[in-house]
């Protein structure tokens, strides 16, 4: 895992709770986008935890970066502020969660696995939360738009595909929608791969903020 943080304190005792698990280990540290940038390119970690305000490139930026190129590592965000529209925005370019500065360590340590299997590292009230805050900003102007696009994305998914899609924005797992739909897990994870294609989208946060955007 790569560390981002401009605060040093704060790296240095995130270090010592990641090192300090037999599975996980911190291969860099960055304080600020551009060293981050660098950083993982160096050492292609499976997870940055990552800041969003820092001075110079700030993380929403990095973020962005990282998640275009090939093979990125999964995004974790760090942030002060639960509703900062800063992770609202990483969210959207592919952050698969964030966590926030005050989050007892264990929690810390849960959220880097999950991210690192690929799981968003929100609670479905969570979800609810930051979903709602993404989905109610901006203009009416520009809402309408986001619920033209989103629906229109919609539109391309089989009956089966949509009902996977709406589960997935209620913040149900793979089990629990196969047990909503009466389906396999295996199908359930065949249908979240066509999401992922059909939607352009590369994790399950982004299909619920799509599900949202067109329900707004």
């Amino acid at each position: 895992m790569v560390i981002v943080d401009d605060d040093r304190l704060v790296r240095m005792a995130l270090r010592l709770v990641v090192d300090g698990e037999p599975d996980l280990t911190v291969v860099a540290e960055a304080a600020d986008g551009e060293s981050a940038l660098a950083a993982v390119a160096e050492q292609r970690p499976d997870v940055v935890l990552m800041d969003v305000r820092m001075p110079g490139r700030d993380g929403l930026s990095t973020t962005r970066e990282l998640l275009t190129r090939p093979g990125p590592p999964k995004v974790l965000v760090l942030t002060t502020f639960d509703s900062d529209d800063l992770v609202l925005g990483a969210l959207r370019a592919g952050a698969l969660g964030f966590v926030l500065k005050d989050t007892p360590p264990a929690r810390i340590v849960d959220a880097v696995r999950a991210v690192a299997e690929g799981n968003p590292v929100l609670s479905p009230a969570a979800m609810a939360r930051v979903i709602a805050a993404a989905t109610g900003s901006g203009s009416a102007a520009a809402r309408r738009s986001s619920r033209e696009a989103a629906r229109a994305k919609l539109s391309t998914l089989t009956e089966r595909e949509l009902d996977t899609a709406r589960a997935v924005a209620d913040g149900l797992g793979n089990p629990e929608i196969a047990e909503r739909l009466h389906i396999s897990v295996a199908t359930v994870k065949a249908h979240t791969g066509n999401l992922f294609a059909k939607l352009a989208v590369e994790n399950r946060v982004q299909i619920a903020l799509v599900v949202r955007d067109a329900e707004d």
